[in-house]
């Protein structure tokens, strides 16, 4: 093949390519054009499949409330309100469009200074519904446009009549705090509705936003929570999106987020419970945090004899606060708990908080103090607590550490691994002989481990921290962000929390200590020896894990771990300051004389039972040995 041809072949080839290319773009072009026109198409034809099935609402005279599907421009919303809530009822559906709390401001008005109250609950997010079943059609109360009756500034009547007297009515009544008492009656249905028929069906929806500084740590607390009729509760996950069928009843629903929660409470058990919730990108232009749902059934009487009652609470998640709210149960006797709402940790943790850290803190945020103040004097009231602990863990690594000479001497006695468990006995008489406990140092560890944890779930659902400042934090709720930039980095976000920073560099500190401590109080050798070196090396890194994790979690939590730590490496200084060695000596020597005339002495409780393991695995080591010596 001559070179003209292969240039012939070769441009052929490029216009083929060329060719395809280009009509590959017009095709994909055009089908994107095509699959627009067939969403713009489909949304026409929902509208005018609605604006149909209105017009055949209206036109069908034998429909219910077929004229109620007509806005009336001249009917206007109704606003409840008391001095700590505002209610807006709108005609369309007659459900709730907006809540308003007047003593709350969302983090961007609180930082801006603009006083705007926060608005937990709008009708361009949220939705309430209900349907019903009857022999001609199935009602729906979002179709309708309700007419105010019974006007008065804590209640009203959203009612909507048919042409022959039929009447879907809902009755609200405003507390004097935060709770809203609906009630949800009919009249004339008995001949439309089946009398198989005695529920009815309820849809509820909040698209959730962000009121606080802090995506991350909002959404973490951030949940779909309920509470079953036997008295549990329990709530779907927090990250990621989560779908539950129910095979309990339920009490109540709330649609909870960080410090604020919109709860439905029912008088009888809501069943059928189908509950979802989606997670918003952070990134969302409109700020939003999850996207709730909730379908479920409960009692109805179509006869209109008994209402079905129910509640609304639209406020903040404050313990006490929803404690009280028992008082307006509207079954007697029977608590709604809505203090549930209100994470304190697993079981023992929970205990702790609920009777112990609450009371304290109710205490003293009674003194009006600052919340700063506040956290640190909870601090030095359990360090108070734990100090008789603090100071007898101490006093046995002290004792270890004076008589560590004599255990270098047993160490070298027994270089050899295989008399590893004699070594061990040796070491646990030496100390039993003089006094000393091994285990003495775990029980602060015990004590003060359940009171982190207790801190690490009460101080983020500690409303009282909200947009409360201290130092360069201007919020101890949320992450303090002196230092920023704008562009995320992973793992670390787009700031540098100081209090985090902080709290990592005293609990190296505390670290360092501690290790100290160990290494002056105990002669390890072997493996033991190596053990401690790996234990030394995880103390350093914790410091480094706890920075990634606790840099987007609140200045106030940081703020409590960096005192905590502090003050517990002051403490451990200054026992370590007050104690002399050769006083302490001449103590343990003054008890080993009280027990030389019994060398065979035993140590008691956890080291006795230590002591009688070790001997049990002494005892099988010898008898492998005689076992191997007989093969050979």
């Amino acid at each position: 093949m001559d070179k003209n041809t292969i240039t012939a072949v070769v441009l052929m080839a490029l216009v083929v390519f060329g060719f395809s290319y280009w009509s590959s773009r017009n095709n994909t072009a055009e089908q994107a054009q095509d699959a627009t026109e067939q969403v713009e198409q489909k949304k026409a034809n929902a509208g005018v499949a609605s604006a149909q099935h209105a017009s055949a609402a209206m036109l069908d005279g034998t429909a219910l409330f077929a004229q109620a599907t007509v806005a009336n421009d001249s009917v206007k919303p109704v606003v409840l309100s008391n001095d700590k809530i505002e209610v807006t009822i709108a005609p369309k559906g007659g459900q709730v469009s907006r809540v308003v709390l007047k003593e709350y401001k969302e983090y961007r008005h609180y930082k801006a200074g603009v006083d705007s109250a926060l608005v937990l609950y709008n009708s361009n997010d949220a939705s309430m519904n209900f349907t019903l079943e009857t022999k001609r059609q199935n009602l729906a109360t979002e179709d309708y446009y309700f007419h105010p009756v019974n006007v008065t500034k804590n209640a009203v009547t959203m009612e909507v009549v048919g042409k022959n007297g039929e009447k879907i009515a809902f009755d609200y009544a405003l507390s004097e705090d935060y709770m809203l008492n609906m009630n949800l009656r009919s009249e004339g249905l008995s001949q439309e509705v089946s009398p198989k028929t005695k529920s009815i069906g309820v849809q509820l929806t909040d698209h959730v936003r962000q009121f606080e500084k802090g995506f991350y740590f909002e959404n973490q607390y951030s949940t779909l929570s309920y509470k079953g009729v036997d008295g549990s509760s329990s709530h779907l996950k927090e990250h990621g999106d989560d779908e539950q069928m129910l095979e309990e009843a339920v009490e109540w629903i709330a649609f909870k987020n960080q410090y604020f929660s919109s709860c439905f409470i029912a008088k009888e058990p809501l069943s059928n419970v189908k509950l979802t919730s989606v997670s918003e990108d952070e990134k969302n232009p409109k700020g939003y945090l999850k996207q709730y749902s909730a379908q479920m059934e409960t009692a109805f009487d179509a006869s209109g004899k008994t209402p079905a009652q129910f509640q609304w609470y639209f406020g903040p998640n404050n313990f006490r606060l929803l404690q009280s709210m028992d008082k307006h149960s509207l079954t007697p006797n029977h608590d709604i708990d809505l203090q549930k709402l209100v994470y304190l940790g697993w079981p023992v943790v929970r205990w702790v908080n609920r009777f112990f850290t609450i009371y304290v803190f109710d205490f003293l945020t009674s003194f009006n103090l600052p919340m700063w103040l506040v956290l640190v004097l909870i601090t030095l009231i359990l360090r108070v607590i734990v100090y008789p602990s603090t100071k007898k863990s101490f006093m046995s690594s002290a004792k270890q550490r004076v008589l560590r000479p004599k255990v270098e001497k047993i160490n070298e006695k027994y270089k050899d691994n295989d008399n590893a468990l004699q070594r061990q006995q040796e070491i646990q008489s030496l100390y039993s002989q003089h006094g000393v406990s091994m285990m003495g140092g775990c029980l602060p560890m015990l004590i003060q481990m359940p009171i982190w944890i207790a801190m690490f779930n009460f101080v983020p659902n500690a409303i009282e921290l909200r947009q409360q400042s201290f130092l360069w934090a201007d919020d101890l709720s949320a992450y303090d962000d002196l230092i920023s930039w704008s562009t995320d980095i992973w793992g670390l976000g787009n700031h540098l929390s100081l209090f985090c920073i902080l709290f990592c560099l005293s609990n190296v500190l505390y670290s360092v200590m501690t290790m100290r401590q160990q290494r002056d109080s105990m002669a390890a050798a072997g493996q033991q020896a190596q053990q401690m070196k790996i234990m030394q090396y995880m103390m350093f890194l914790m410091p480094v894990m706890f920075f990634f994790m606790f840099n987007k979690y609140s200045s106030g939590l940081n703020f409590y771990y960096f005192i905590s730590l502090l003050s517990s490496a002051i403490t451990m200084w200054y026992l370590r300051w007050s104690t002399d060695d050769a006083k302490l000596l001449a103590k343990l020597e003054a008890t080993y004389e009280r027990n030389k005339n019994n060398p065979q002495k035993k140590p008691s409780g956890l080291s006795a039972r230590l002591a009688a393991l070790a001997a049990e695995q002494q005892k099988m080591v010898e008898e492998q040995r005689k076992r191997n010596a007989q093969q050979k």
